[in-house]
């Protein structure tokens, strides 16, 4: 009997080494599908960044039919994705997201245009159809062309817009002027396609003072009550921090580890490298930290769309900097 019950007191024991030693575990929910856009997190899982922080991590591909705040709020993720436009509109509309870090330091999004629809300046738009994503990713080019006085409705004044998939048959076409890109990802399939840099013109939102914010990490708001939930942000953020700038470092490498991670096996190493190299620019500056000059910018850019404004006042408690305190020290 004594020998039993010294069995059952050893796995007992060996019992609970095992429930405290077990990771916790974290969902993340990406934007968009399997991509270097999304690089840090994929390295940082793939190199052990996360394991050494003691979690597991869980990474959902985003797509077309996927809104990461509504995944968020119906329990799907942990923590997600997004640009902060699409972010402060959800927010404002009842879901608390809270911005926690910002591995993006600059914005990548640009508006392509064919050089032979005659369009030289964003003066020249008018008339013309313009390729626009919605989905949230709708407001920065909402509050661009306010800022330019010019109306979305189609008029001969105003431009029309063509709600763009995700995709540049728009341009190729001719059924639009211009369409949505990224520095990183759609200009290049434009190039793919068989138009060269010569055929196009390019407006980045940055030079046009209308730059916001993009690829920030979120969370629920009541979440950030749970000491724990707060413990297990810092360790989420130190560890994919780690894997941006790893991914920085080496873009060829941390081009290989998305597509190792890529279930669709509908990227191509030349087109990942490449998109590596823009993304790099992009994370470039950024420690994580979100710098609230940035964040003033955004609400700013946001609050000046006209009559028909992204947000009508300026936020409240959109963002916090108690994980990002703890995490980078």
């Amino acid at each position: 009997m004594k020998k039993i019950l010294t069995l059952l007191a050893a796995g007992a024991l060996s019992l609970a080494s095992f429930a405290a030693g077990a990771a916790d575990k974290v969902t993340l929910q990406l934007k968009w599908v399997t991509q270097a856009q999304f690089a840090g997190y994929y390295v940082a899982k793939d190199k052990g960044f996360y394991k050494e922080e003691d979690l597991e991590v869980e990474i959902k591909p985003g797509g077309p039919d996927i809104a990461p705040a509504q995944v968020l709020a119906g329990g799907g993720a942990d923590v997600v994705l997004d640009w902060m436009p699409s972010a402060l509109a959800t927010r404002e509309k009842g879901v608390p997201l809270v911005n926690i870090a910002q591995p993006f330091k600059s914005s990548g999004m640009m508006l392509t245009c064919r050089k032979d629809s005659g369009i030289t300046s964003p003066a020249d738009f008018k008339g013309k159809t313009l390729g626009v994503w919605f989905f949230g990713n709708e407001y920065p080019f909402l509050s661009w062309m306010s800022k330019l006085g010019i109306k979305t409705d189609g008029s001969a004044e105003g431009v029309k817009v063509l709600k763009q998939g995700f995709n540049v048959d728009p341009i190729l076409q001719k059924q639009a002027a211009c369409v949505s890109t990224m520095t990183y990802n759609e200009y290049w399939q434009i190039i793919d396609a068989g138009l060269t840099a010569d055929d196009l013109v390019v407006f980045k939102y940055e030079d046009q003072g209308v730059a916001t914010l993009e690829d920030g990490i979120y969370v629920l708001e009541d979440k950030l009550k749970d000491e724990a939930f707060q413990d297990k942000m810092v360790r989420f953020v130190r560890a994919s921090m780690k894997g941006w700038k790893y991914a920085e470092e080496n873009p060829d490498e941390a081009a290989g580890i998305v597509l190792e991670n890529d279930a669709s096996g509908a990227q191509t190493e030349k087109h990942q490298k490449r998109m590596m190299g823009e993304i790099a620019k992009l994370t470039a500056g950024s420690n994580g930290a979100l710098d609230e000059g940035d964040y003033n910018r955004t609400v700013e850019t946001l609050l000046a769309a006209g009559s028909d404004p992204v947000i009508t006042k300026k936020p409240e408690g959109a963002w916090t900097s108690m994980i990002t305190d703890k995490a980078l020290k």
